[in-house]
């Protein structure tokens, strides 16, 4: 088992039934799916390793609403999903950005990358997350002299905030959970938000205001960034302020600022595909989008009552893989099995 599969060297052609887009959690699902429809698949991802930004933004992140786990480490899920798509063989392009996206002979589709990689395929899967990203930095002067060494927009390793006073600004799911999580080893939290109310899981957000009565951490609201205090990137202290202008200065040692990815598609968004709002519109039956042959799963895809979570991503990638069936096999019935019944290889 290992989130770091071996990727080919780039720069020949290679010839397959599905190219996956995107090795994040979703994309590495539907290398399974493919395996248990007997379907070869080649899985190309930006980064040089598998996991998206479970392992390039927050590895050490729990999640909470993966079935069967009450609580999963990201990087712990992205070793899951590797071990159990690995009996199927797939071949991993890591490194490597996918820049063209060309027709190809009988319907099928040339996917071009960076590094001279040509992959022929019947489909393709865009499981590409938000496509390129990037933290959304709030306007603070100075911001570039503390990043990374105490202005951080991810977290890596917890411990690495242990003993520490740690701001952590921001009002979603990433700034309660790590608020919750460093709780347990940082020498004070303080979360700054600028409304009372938080866009969390209402869970997280329960036990984040308990800890807050309990006086285990400091809930500075309604209360915004305002201002950096320190010497040569080490922070001594955070200004806050209300929207009436009222300041005060949080002692802290680190600043964690969590206020969303900005999404750039980058390529993808060149290549006739139906773009609503930075994201990928298909049909949600079967993930297909407007252009035959193409299809988009994970947060990337869009459609009426679509529900951001990953879990919704595995079951997309598996309504996508069973359209895809019948394109690589046409005339074929797909005699469907659950994996109860066939078993899955090497289990």
């Amino acid at each position: 088992m290992s989130s770091h599969p071996q990727s080919l060297i780039p720069g020949d052609t290679h010839r397959t039934d599905v190219c996956i887009i995107g090795a994040g959690p979703v994309g590495l699902f539907a290398i399974f799916e493919c395996g248990m429809l007997k379907l070869d698949c080649h899985v190309v991802d930006a980064l040089d390793m598998v996991g998206g930004q479970c392992t390039a933004l927050y590895p050490e992140k729990p999640i909470y609403d993966i079935p069967g786990y009450p609580q999963v480490e990201a990087a712990t899920l992205i070793d899951r999903l590797a071990e159990q798509a690995a009996p199927f063989k797939p071949t991993y392009h890591l490194g490597q950005q996918v820049t063209t996206l060309t027709p190809g002979e009988g319907g099928r589709w040339l996917v071009g990358t960076d590094k001279g990689t040509i992959i022929d395929a019947r489909a393709v899967v865009v499981a590409a997350g938000c496509g390129a990203f990037g933290p959304n930095k709030p306007p603070l002067d100075g911001l570039a002299d503390y990043e990374g060494k105490s202005v951080h927009y991810l977290v890596r390793r917890r411990q690495d905030f242990a003993g520490k006073r740690v701001v952590i600004a921001g009002g979603g799911d990433s700034a309660v959970d790590w608020a919750l999580s460093l709780s347990e080893v940082a020498e004070r939290v303080m979360v700054v938000h600028r409304r009372a109310k938080f866009r969390a899981a209402p869970e997280s957000a329960a036990r984040l205001d308990q800890l807050a009565k309990d006086g285990v951490i400091d809930m500075v609201v309604p209360y915004q960034l305002a201002g950096l205090e320190g010497a040569s990137g080490q922070l001594t202290g955070v200004r806050v302020a209300t929207l009436d202008g009222v300041e005060k200065t949080l002692p802290a040692d680190a600043l964690l600022a969590f206020f969303g990815l900005a999404m750039d598609l980058g390529p993808i968004a060149s290549w006739g595909l139906n773009v609503e709002h930075h994201h990928v519109a298909v049909n949600p039956a079967t993930m297909a989008t407007n252009v035959p042959g193409i299809f988009a799963i994970g947060d990337i895809a869009t459609y009426p009552g679509k529900v951001k979570l990953i879990l919704c991503g595995f079951a997309e990638a598996a309504m996508a893989v069973h359209a895809i069936h019948p394109l690589v096999h046409p005339g074929e019935a797909l005699h469907f099995e659950y994996s109860t019944s066939r078993g899955v290889p090497g289990a």
